[in-house]
Formats: C-alpha cells, sequence, structure tokens
C-alpha cells in the first residue's frame, strides 16, 4: 500500500508480545532486513564512502544470535527478478529517479540519503550461507510468497512493508520499528525478543469494516498496481479527526458495505468519469486486489526438500533453463540474471555519485555485456536495455551483448556444465 503523505496509525493496533515470545520461524524480505542493518539510525554505519561491509556483517550475525537466543529459527525470503508483466514499471521508474537525486544529495553534502552501497546484499547473502541460514530467493517480488509461507506455518512475518498490514495472516506481523532485537530479556530457554504484533481483525474491528474489505481499501487508498484520479476521501472522515485524513475518511466511508464489489463499484461511481473510464478503474482495481490474496505456497517443499517448485505463472515455463532455476532460489544468482533472460533490461545500481561525473556503472560495462551474450545466446538479435543515469536524468541504454572466442560456443542450458578451465578462458578472452 503506497504512501500519500498521510496515514493510518497503525500503531495503536499492535499488541505488546513482549512478556513472552515462542515463535518458531520468522520470515522477512531482504529490503526490511536492510533497514534494519543499514538505515537504521542505531546502526550508525557510513553509507556514502563504499561501505563499512565487516561491521555490516558483524549486525548482521548479531541480528541471527539474538534470534537463535530465544530459540527462534529465522528463514530468510529475498526479491528475485522484476515483475515480467510491468505493473509496478511506473511506480519503479519514478523510484530510480528518486534515488539518483538522493545519490547526488549524499555525493554533493555528505548527509545520509539511504542509499545502500553497491556490496550489501552480497555480504548479507554471504553472511546468511556461513551462519547456515535457510535462504530462498522469489523469481519474482517475495511479498505474497512471504505472506503464504507464514500463513503456512502459522508464524508472524517481520517486515515494515506496509503491504503486510492488509494480508490476512493468522499469526500477524511483527514490525521491525517495535522489534527489540538489540535489548533480549531473560535468560536460557526463557529469553524472549520485546517486540509488538498486529492483526488484521484488531485494525477491522477498531474502523467497523468487514475484514475481506481490506484489499479493497488498499486498492482505494492506492498502490504500486493501480493509478486512480485524486479524490478528497478526507471529508468523510469525522469531524474529530485533526487533521482530517484521507485514509481514514475511505474506511469511515467504507463502513456501510460488506462485499467488495458493491463497494469498488460505488467508489468508481463517486469519484466519477466517463463510462470507458469506469470500466478501465474498475479492472484496475481488481487487479490491484488481487495482489493481496494469499497464493498456494510455493516455498514449502523447497526449503523442506530443496526442491524447485513449478511455476505458477505459465509465460515463464520453459524460458529459465532447470540448472539455473535451483541457483536462483538458492540465492546462488541475482534476481538481475532474469530481468536480462526474460525483459532484455536491466536496472543498474544507484552508488553514491555526483552528477557532474560519468555514471560508476560505465566501468563494468563490458563484463556487463559478456554476461548479456552468455544468457541470450549468439544467435541473439536482442540488445539490453540498461538503466542508469546521465547528469540526474535516468536514461534507457540498449546495449549490445558481445561475445568471447570461447563464450560464442556455449549454451545457456548446458551452462552449469562448462570445465573450470573453459570458465578461465571465457574470462580472459573478452
Amino acid at each position: 500500500m503506497s504512501q500519500h503523505g498521510d496515514s493510518i496509525c497503525f500503531r495503536q493496533f499492535l499488541l505488546d508480545v513482549s512478556s513472552a515470545w515462542f515463535v518458531a520461524t520468522c520470515k522477512t524480505d531482504s529490503w526490511s532486513l536492510f533497514v534494519v542493518f543499514v538505515l537504521a539510525d542505531s546502526s550508525g554505519l557510513d553509507q556514502n564512502h563504499g561501505g563499512e561491509y565487516a561491521a555490516y556483517e558483524s549486525l548482521i550475525e548479531r541480528f541471527i544470535t539474538a534470534l537463535r537466543t530465544c530459540e527462534v529459527d529465522p528463514y530468510m525470503v529475498l526479491d528475485g527478478g522484476s515483475d515480467h508483466t510491468d505493473k509496478k514499471l511506473e511506480t519503479v521508474t519514478k523510484r530510480a529517479e528518486q534515488r539518483i537525486e538522493r545519490a547526488h544529495r549524499a555525493a554533493k553534502d555528505g548527509g545520509k540519503e539511504d542509499i545502500l552501497p553497491i556490496m550489501t546484499k552480497w555480504v548479507f547473502r554471504q553472511t546468511l550461507t556461513r551462519l547456515k541460514v535457510p535462504v530462498a530467493k522469489c523469481f519474482g517480488e517475495a511479498d505474497r510468497e512471504i505472506a503464504a509461507l507464514a500463513d503456512k506455518w502459522q508464524c508472524p512475518v517481520l517486515s515494515n512493508d506496509s503491504d503486510f498490514y492488509i494480508f490476512n495472516l493468522s499469526a500477524g506481523l511483527l514490525p521491525i520499528s517495535y522489534f527489540q532485537w538489540q535489548d533480549v530479556k531473560g535468560n536460557g530457554s526463557k529469553s524472549y525478543i520485546p517486540c509488538k504484533r498486529y492483526y488484521t481483525s484488531s485494525f477491522c474491528i477498531s474502523f467497523k469494516i468487514q475484514p475481506q474489505l481490506l484489499p479493497t481499501f488498499a486498492a482505494l487508498a492506492g498502490n504500486d498496481y493501480v493509478k486512480l484520479p485524486k479524490f478528497i476521501w478526507s471529508r468523510f472522515a469525522p469531524d474529530a479527526s485533526r487533521p482530517q485524513s484521507r485514509l481514514e475518511g475511505l474506511l469511515c466511508w467504507m463502513k456501510d458495505f460488506e462485499q467488495p464489489e458493491d463497494t469498488l463499484k460505488a467508489a468508481v461511481e463517486l469519484m466519477g468519469g466517463k463510462s470507458q473510464n469506469k470500466e478501465k478503474m474498475l479492472q484496475s482495481l481488481s487487479v490491484g486486489m488481487e495482489e493481496y490474496k494469499l497464493p498456494r505456497s510455493s516455498l514449502v517443499e523447497f526449503f523442506v526438500r530443496g526442491v524447485v517448485p513449478p511455476f505458477l505463472d505459465e509465460e515463464l515455463i520453459g524460458r529459465i533453463p532447470d540448472w539455473m532455476q535451483l541457483r536462483v532460489m538458492q540465492a546462488r544468482l541475482p534476481g538481475d540474471t532474469l530481468d536480462v533472460l526474460l525483459l532484455h533490461r536491466l536496472s543498474l545500481g544507484t552508488p553514491v555519485d555526483h552528477k557532474d561525473l560519468p555514471s560508476a556503472n560505465l566501468t563494468s560495462r563490458p563484463l556487463r555485456q559478456v554476461m548479456y551474450g552468455l544468457l541470450l545466446g549468439k544467435e541473439t538479435s536482442y540488445k539490453v536495455e540498461e538503466r542508469d543515469r546521465e547528469d540526474l536524468q535516468l536514461k534507457f541504454i540498449r546495449i549490445k551483448p558481445t561475445f568471447s572466442r570461447v563464450a560464442q560456443w556455449l549454451q545457456l542450458n548446458s551452462l552449469h556444465e562448462v570445465t573450470v578451465l573453459m570458465e578461465m578462458n571465457c574470462g580472459l578472452c573478452f
């Protein structure tokens, strides 16, 4: 659920569970953990000068140790490639533009602009491997998979992502902001982490709306998949609400409805517009609501038996070699490889960089071109669209794959069988 400058105060629906916490497992997405490890004020890690990776690694280790001290077994679920349907393309592009501006401000003024050092993800993953923490990387976004797995295993989700306030999770949500992992209480088997837990049921009771309407609320409030005309929902907020909240007004308006379909139709009529636009809005809202339906968990078999689950999306079947599927799910291959293979596109990282200097990503472009050649094959006519900056502008640059003398004989389906000697020649001859 996106943020629009106003918000519901979810804190009043958090239950204090600091007296006992006996959750067997916890699920978290990579971005939320980055918030804990890198962006939290208490960490004090330098973000602007390449990264304090040793201190970052130590912080991760202390976090995992705190969980295990309380007999909590963490399972980490990470985002993979981009959404191949491009439903969030506009939002992703806007965020990339904002990161470029923040990275320039950090380089110019030296302030903290929440720009992750380039190797943060790799250090995170390597540290989890060393600590023997189970990890799964999804083929797309992780939110729905995290929610489905947590619901299947009856354990809470640990995250700051606002979408988890909407998913109907039987064991609830543990917001990272209230997860005091650095303040473990008790001793031995009675150790616990003070935290707070959120349930959708508490939220619905407080605002007197039907639980089945929460996805409708999220869609009407606006999320990464739904773009709606501006409407002054705050006029339905109670007079005692100061300042009057748009989201609270929307919730008050929804009190009289029971079914999502009726709510959507009434909302579209209220927002007005031409009949054709109303149909498009209804379709867009319905798609937005689908994002909060929990699928059957595809990660249970992977965590329990190491088996790659079948693709739920038929469009992906046959497009990713079997050997590559396993390595992606094991987080041994980055999600970027999926973007190149499926979308012929790569959104490059945004390091702290002054706008008057060339992009730091230009240095590694020859290496990326070899990677594009290996992934797409020598017969390809495709170019890969790299998304990088020029000055303060986000640019889309089409890059041609290149092939070394050895790489041109390699096939993606059998790439994992290449000998070490050939790998060395491949790297030396481009």
